[in-house]
């Protein structure tokens, strides 16, 4: 039977295209309402919240990332290649922001490893083009003074004109330069997705790519840290293979160690991961976890102030932190262009990252998230700040997970954690001042311990699935190896490749019948399947395109163990050489057979069917190619008079078959060439003469 198909009406798109601009640029009242309580969510909740029943939780899950962000930041500046200030800067500004357009109630936006790490790559890039020295301990000779430049010995020694900034800006200015128009460009890239609905971007990372990269960025972070944690001094490595080259340098130089950077890190190291492991043993009987990083960097401080570390022992130590806000500055427009390609892969991270665990939460607490605005949202996290000395931000996991741990309900956390670190600004930075270098990297470097764990999970990827955990290796060291950047790429194109090419060399099956079933599956797969008389069932578990045309084919001819081509190539041979015999009056053949003989050999042995059953239940689509290869196997099967029937067609292909012709100008054959299951099409081969 042939099922009819509803008729849908014509859908004119210009007039529906005019009908939404016309609705779109109309401006009302009400439309003007909804556009700002869309645009910024806080004015949908903040009227509807909960005081008595939310309060307590958003303080406390509040004042406990506040607490964790305060050391986190001013770790994560190693990593920047910026002064703390910044990073501190950079957690209260994405709070504030985060707070007024983020859709997602969970989530903690901030300062992220990964994303420091990707801005203190471009950075250090730049300052070596610029001429400045990397090296943290190296004295100002490019004018590097206070934030307010006013170091004007070291500001004039040289008379620069570095990407449109005057000479009075040194090495901590213009590092600061770079970070924030880096980040502005993200912002401004992210807008843009989200005015354009580019969100569909993040779909390409997938979960191998994304874990990949992560794990490749730590081992880059945890290498860039080894370098405090012993108290060496090796220039700050740029461009492809950093990670190596480092390692070389640190081992070169080993036999300058600072003892007293050693014995610290081995202390701090050993509180952190111990004090780390007793809370994920006991987090069930803990209200909120251990503040131990900011125990640790209290500690640390009072330590190293009153021992003096770094007058007797050379210790690196953090230095003078100033208290307050810089004045704004709006980022350099000549440097945005010097950096304006490598703020695409970090715009991209930055969202994907922030959108994938604002999914994840909102799934969990059961509330709905909106991607596009959550693009706005991390975007204008990055525009904002940027002038006011900050740099680029993005959701974490871990400090997100700290959140939802200590009972946070709402935003409101966020802002709490933005007073926290507030109240750091303003008064407490000076106080870190005698902070060792080393403490901050033995926080990063703990900090890294989830990312770092997903090695233990490899045996078990990759009996789950070997391709994707051949895209987790590629992308994991391509990031480590070469670059995170170029990791990234990596990634995306490997694990695309790798869909392409199962797509080009799928499963193929012929297919036998269920006994007593009208049901049909792999031969070789399933026990007791009884092959149908007279009839080859194929299965092609893919869409047919150009790419795997050739593969389509060859899997038909080789299960069917018939090319049709090669047959009839070889009947045309038979029937020339029988030509000439007649004509020379012998009614033997070349053979020594009688006519009557050859005929009987006409037909192989090798065809014992008469119906090929074409399973396209797993053809999703049809390109012009594909249409002419079933075409093309319906002509060349014909002509050995075996019929081609088609089976399970969705109605894409259905109409991609239409369309090329496949059932002739009037479709009057097409009951007889397209059947709804596999059964109904056996049963009409078995009834075919």
């Amino acid at each position: 039977f042939l099922m009819e198909r509803k008729t849908h009406a014509k859908i004119n798109r210009k007039e529906v295209m005019l009908a939404k601009l016309r609705k779109s640029c109309s401006c009302t009242p009400q439309k003007m309402k909804n556009f700002l309580m869309d645009f910024f969510p806080v004015l949908r909740w903040l009227p509807k919240y909960r005081c008595k029943e939310y309060i307590w939780g958003d303080v406390m899950s509040g004042l406990v990332i506040g607490i964790i962000l305060v050391p986190q930041a001013i770790a994560y500046s190693l990593l920047a290649g910026l002064k703390p200030i910044y990073s501190l800067y950079t957690s209260f500004f994405a709070n504030i922001i985060y707070f007024l357009m983020g859709t997602s109630r969970h989530v903690s936006v901030g300062i992220f490893s990964l994303i420091s790490l990707m801005v203190g790559q471009v950075v250090d890039r730049e300052l070596l083009l610029a001429g400045f020295d990397l090296n943290d301990d190296a004295p100002p000779a490019l004018g590097d003074g206070s934030l307010q430049n006013d170091n004007l010995s070291n500001t004039t020694a040289f008379n620069l004109t570095i990407a449109g900034i005057n000479a009075e800006c040194g090495k901590e200015c213009y590092a600061i330069g770079i970070a924030t128009a880096l980040t502005f460009m993200a912002g401004v890239y992210q807008v843009l997705m989200g005015i354009f609905r580019l969100g569909f971007v993040s779909m390409y990372l997938s979960e191998s790519v994304l874990d990949g990269f992560a794990t490749g960025a730590s081992l880059t972070i945890l290498t860039a840290q080894v370098k405090y944690l012993i108290g060496i001094k090796i220039p700050r490595s740029q461009g492809h293979g950093m990670l190596v080259i480092t390692w070389i340098n640190i081992f070169r130089n080993i036999s300058q160690a600072n003892l007293c950077d050693v014995i610290t890190s081995a202390i701090c190291i050993v509180v952190l991961v111990t004090a780390k492991e007793l809370g994920d043993r006991y987090k069930h009987k803990l209200k909120f976890p251990l503040p131990t990083e900011l125990v640790v960097i209290v500690v640390a401080t009072l330590v190293s102030h009153y021992g003096k570390l770094n007058e007797l022992y050379s210790s690196s130590v953090s230095g003078a932190i100033p208290t307050g806000f810089i004045p704004p500055k709006v980022p350099e427009f000549s440097l945005m262009l010097r950096v304006a390609l490598d703020a695409l892969p970090l715009a991209i991270v930055s969202f994907v990252f922030t959108v994938s665990l604002s999914e994840m939460f909102a799934k969990k607490y059961a509330y709905t998230i909106r991607a596009n605005q959550e693009m706005f949202a991390v975007g204008f996290c990055n525009i904002i700040p940027s002038f006011f000395h900050s740099f680029a931000t993005s959701a974490a996991l871990a400090k997100t997970l700290v959140k939802t741990s200590t009972g946070c309900q709402t935003q409101i956390s966020g802002v709490i954690s933005a007073m926290v670190v507030l109240l750091v600004l303003l008064f407490l930075a000076p106080l870190f001042y005698s902070l060792q270098k080393c403490v901050l990297a033995c926080i990063i470097i703990v900090s890294l311990r989830g990312a770092l764990r997903k090695f233990q999970d490899v045996p078990a990827r990759y009996q789950v699935n070997k391709v994707d955990t051949l895209v987790w290796v590629v992308t994991m060291s391509a990031s480590a190896l070469v670059s995170t950047e170029i990791g990234l790429l990596v990634g995306i194109v490997f694990s695309m490749l790798c869909i392409i090419v199962r797509t080009q060399r799928p499963r193929t099956a012929l297919l036998g019948q269920i006994q007593d079933t009208s049901f049909y599956e792999d031969d070789l797969e399933y026990e007791n399947l009884s092959t149908v008389p007279k009839v080859k069932i194929f299965r092609f578990e893919a869409p047919l395109y150009y790419a795997n045309r050739n593969y389509f084919l060859k899997s038909l001819y080789k299960l069917t163990n018939l090319d049709p081509n090669l047959e009839a190539a070889r009947r045309k041979k038979y029937e020339k050489k029988e030509k000439q015999h007649l004509k020379k009056g012998n009614q033997r053949t070349a053979n020594g057979l009688g006519i009557g003989e050859t005929t009987l050999q006409l037909v192989p042995k090798q065809i014992d069917f008469q119906a090929l059953v074409v399973d396209c239940s797993s053809i999703s689509f049809l390109d012009t190619t594909g249409v002419n290869t079933l075409k093309e196997i319906l002509k060349d099967y014909k002509n050995l008079n075996i019929s081609v029937l088609l089976a399970c067609c969705n109605p894409s292909v259905i109409d991609s078959l239409k369309r090329g012709g496949y059932f002739g100008k009037d479709f009057g054959c097409m009951q007889e060439m397209l059947f709804y299951s596999i059964h109904n099409a056996v049963l009409f081969a078995k009834d075919q003469k």
